[in-house]
């Protein structure tokens, strides 16, 4: 993982309780869910919608007490002052927005992807340290209770060693126009597997398989697979032409396994003491291809989970680490991650599902040492 230097951190400007003014870029399917919230928010101020079709963007502004609209961010930059925008436009529009707003002085949270490719991702990335703004993802799905609980659950070592993570995102539905079905799904998963494992998403290489049934040009089903630390390994299925929705992510671990069934609201998390005994005195191959293998079958138990919705933490946490009271558990950083591994399972799948290296952040953000 990257760090970016602590010279180049931004440093709290303002006190912890100051309100801070933002617009919501972007007036279609997310926006009117991010300028809710934002409404919401002790920690924020509502000031402006912005959308080239005002219309549209009046239908969120009227309800929310008649918020100003504005056509374009040089009307919004010309006719109000904000310390902050949420970026809620097509993911091919994100870098253009999101550095427009930063050359402007603006931080910026951004809807995944943080781009529609990783070399414009580390370019918003350095801007912003070098600027001492907050780029932040949009990772919705890493601020619901759930994904919280099973960051806690991994970081106290409650599942043991991580041995599969295994995630289905599936349903009908919406085929969009400007990406595929990794492009428009899997970011959810790749975030949240960045943002319950210690080391977050690492992977070399990636392998991903799709098909186009409908011939619509873009693969609208997909596999994709990647390892992960200790030989283990991932899986996300996504799919739009499913009849029905799965949302679940199983993560099997040395001690326990968890399973995350997002739709089930009674019972989302489930943690179950069964699996295999791995016997770690083993230290050779043939040691290990020898020893007879057991299996432990206990009890299962679900956590309790407040009932919060995950967007209303995310605009706390955006103002928080715009206020510097810790850095953004989902940073620029951390969509760089995702989107680096979002463009190796194009190349993947554009090589028939060879493995496909993963961009090495590493040597190219160099410069922000």
């Amino acid at each position: 993982m990257v760090s970016i230097p602590h010279s180049l951190q931004q440093t709290p400007l303002l006190p912890e309780d100051a309100v801070l003014k933002v617009a919501v870029i972007g007036a279609g399917y997310w926006g009117p869910n991010l300028a809710r919230n934002f409404k919401a928010s002790s920690d924020w101020e509502l000031c402006a919608i912005v959308d080239m079709d005002i219309e549209r963007a009046l239908k969120i502004a009227r309800p929310l007490g008649d918020v100003p609209v504005f056509a374009s961010l040089d009307e919004l930059f010309a006719g109000t002052d904000v310390d902050a925008v949420a970026i809620a436009t097509p993911a091919r529009t994100h870098h253009a927005v999101a550095m427009a707003a930063m050359r402007a002085g603006k931080h910026v949270v951004v809807e995944k992807p943080l781009a529609d490719h990783w070399e414009q991702g580390v370019e918003m990335v350095e801007f912003a340290a070098t600027a001492g703004l907050i780029l932040m993802a949009d990772h919705t799905y890493c601020y619901t209770p759930a994904a919280l609980k099973i960051r806690e659950l991994i970081a106290e070592d409650a599942l043991g060693e991580v041995l599969f993570i295994d995630s289905v995102r599936i349903n009908l539905g919406l085929i969009q126009p400007d990406v595929d079905v990794f492009w428009d799904l899997a970011p959810h998963d790749l975030s949240v597997i960045d943002f319950i494992l210690p080391g977050g998403l690492a992977p070399t290489t990636v392998a991903a398989q799709g098909a186009d049934p409908l011939g619509s040009g873009k693969a609208c089903v997909g596999h994709l697979t990647f390892e992960l630390p200790n030989n283990a390994m991932a899986h996300i299925n996504v799919n739009w032409l499913s009849p029905t929705k799965i949302r679940r992510m199983v993560i099997g671990g040395s001690k326990r396994t968890l399973v995350w069934d997002d739709l089930n609201p009674q019972q989302r998390l489930s943690v179950y003491d069964r699996g295999v005994n791995i016997e770690k005195a083993s230290t050779t191959a043939a040691q290990r291809k020898a020893q007879a293998v057991s299996y432990r079958l206990g009890d299962t138990w679900s956590p309790a989970l407040p009932e919060k919705e995950a967007l209303g933490s995310m605009v706390q946490e955006f103002a928080d680490s715009i206020r510097g009271v810790r850095p953004s558990r989902t940073g620029g950083l951390s969509g760089l991650r995702v989107l680096a591994v979002l463009e190796a399972a194009s190349k993947s799948l554009a090589a028939d599902g060879e493995h496909c290296r993963v961009a090495d952040y590493e040597s190219q953000l160099e410069g922000t040492r």
